[in-house]
């Protein structure tokens, strides 16, 4: 039987995901795709959650003050996690890196791992859905449409997305623990 050779898999992984970033970005193209996809990703890049945050306490009372103030925490400790990590790992973007790759949207930064709006929307839905589990319905498809959009937009690979998901579940939960009775 052959020897493991982790280098060799993860080029094969990398080509997949290169592979597989051409392909949601080739949805770009599509002016209406890439018009969805901006406008969700501009909204993920605060606006909704901001907006979130004001507006639970003028529909649940002065008691949603709490979860504001979690979903705040959070989002500061995770813009911190991830601006660490990026500076520190510095991937570059897949429509810097990767011929084919188109710019669908405005970057934040320069570099790609992990996704910071993927992150967040993770987190503060974890937080909004703990203490508001009624707002499935408004959070749950928006996170979706975050992740999403940071590949069809050329911003993120696959694996980006994916590592800003795993580390907001992580702080999210993890606050929880400290936090939530």
């Amino acid at each position: 039987m052959a020897a493991f050779n982790c280098a060799s898999w993860i080029q094969r992984m990398e080509a997949r995901e290169v592979s597989l970033c051409r392909r949601v970005n080739a949805m770009c193209r599509l002016s209406v795709v890439r018009g969805l996809f901006a406008a969700v990703s501009r909204l993920g890049d605060g606006v909704l959650w901001y907006t979130l945050m004001l507006c639970l306490p003028l529909i649940y009372g002065v008691s949603a003050l709490v979860a504001s103030a979690h979903m705040l925490v959070v989002g500061v400790i995770g813009l911190l996690a991830y601006k660490y990590l990026k500076a520190h790992l510095v991937r570059e973007r897949p429509y810097i890196a990767v011929t084919g790759i188109e710019l669908g949207g405005r970057a934040l930064d320069r570099y790609s791992f992990p996704s910071g709006h993927t992150l967040h929307a993770v987190a503060f839905s974890i937080i909004v859905l703990t203490y508001y589990p009624e707002l499935a319905l408004l959070v749950v498809p928006f996170t979706a449409l975050v992740a999403l959009s940071r590949v069809v937009l050329g911003l993120h690979y696959p694996t980006d997305v994916l590592a800003g998901a795993a580390l907001g579940a992580l702080i999210a939960v993890t606050s929880l623990q400290f936090t939530y009775p």
